[in-house]
């Protein structure tokens, strides 16, 4: 068991959408519930109004971001804070926000819609691929874990609420093909997957909503690894650091009636596994 150290005393709402980029060689992360995107410079707290809720970003170059938001998926300007619309995201429907999302290994990028009251059903997973965004999962209540084996012939998610989390085959474009199967089923033990990565070595990395801790799993889904944060609701981790071996951690203060101050902190902790730098969104 390893044990995470505090990254950034600021406090979010709802921590979310980690995201390491690899040539600024710097972390970004979001309060998806106090629209606000963060990040360091480094010993300089950073952070930009963004307005309406924003929740997850893949990067496209050196300064710009893929940003997705409540109603769309936006470029980002990180060195002048301005924004250009690149696809409307749900943008007719005021009760839902975007979610968890992550690069794929082929330029995409895929993103979860959930009802602002996590009312169910009413989410949705999208994938944006060379200028297309396309529904690829309906009806799921809070979308969560998305992420993708090295080979990119693999995806993950899951339904917050439901507790499995998800194997998809993808074909040689990345899109989803055959049906998707059970990878773990977490809901039978009562556990909350939340956000996840995969490591250099295809292990996947959850963070466990209300347990205060990222665990990983083996492709054959054998518990490896834990990770502990003093926040008790983890939420999403990304490897980062020169050599992808710091793993980050993004927790909330949501749904916690008296939070203290270990709550809704950016957690950081080495780990003995590399991570995988994260893929270019290609427009």
């Amino acid at each position: 068991m390893i044990k995470a150290e505090v990254f950034d005393t600021r406090t979010c709402e709802l921590g979310e959408g980690a995201l390491w980029h690899p040539t600024q060689n710097r972390f970004y992360w979001f309060d998806i519930l106090g629209d606000r995107l963060l990040s360091r410079d480094g010993d300089r707290a950073v952070e930009w109004a963004m307005h309406e809720h924003c929740s997850a970003a893949g990067w496209i170059d050196e300064i710009t971001l893929l940003i997705a938001s409540e109603t769309g998926l936006w470029r980002f300007d990180t060195a002048d804070g301005s924004r250009d619309l690149i696809t409307p995201l749900e943008a007719d429907d005021p009760a839902t926000r975007s979610n968890d999302g992550r690069a794929d290994p082929h330029g995409g990028f895929w993103i979860g819609t959930m009802g602002k009251g996590a009312e169910t059903g009413r989410g949705a997973i999208y994938r944006f691929y060379l200028g297309t965004l396309r529904k690829v999962v309906s009806g799921i209540t809070i979308p969560n874990s998305i992420c993708f084996t090295p080979d990119g012939r693999t995806a993950y998610f899951t339904d917050t609420t439901v507790g499995q989390i998800m194997y998809q085959p993808l074909d040689n474009a990345g899109w989803p093909t055959g049906e998707a199967r059970v990878f773990l089923d977490l809901g039978a033990r009562g556990i909350h997957p939340d956000g996840s990565v995969v490591d250099a070595e295809g292990a996947i990395w959850n963070a466990q909503w209300g347990l205060g801790r990222v665990v990983r799993y083996l492709p054959d889904g054998t518990e490896d690894m834990i990770v502990t944060v003093d926040g008790a609701h983890s939420s999403c981790p990304a490897f980062g650091g020169p050599d992808l071996q710091t793993l980050f951690v993004t927790t909330a203060c949501e749904g916690i009636e008296t939070p203290d101050k270990a709550q809704g902190r950016v957690y950081t902790a080495r780990v003995p596994i590399k991570g995988r730098p994260e893929p270019r969104v290609i427009l």
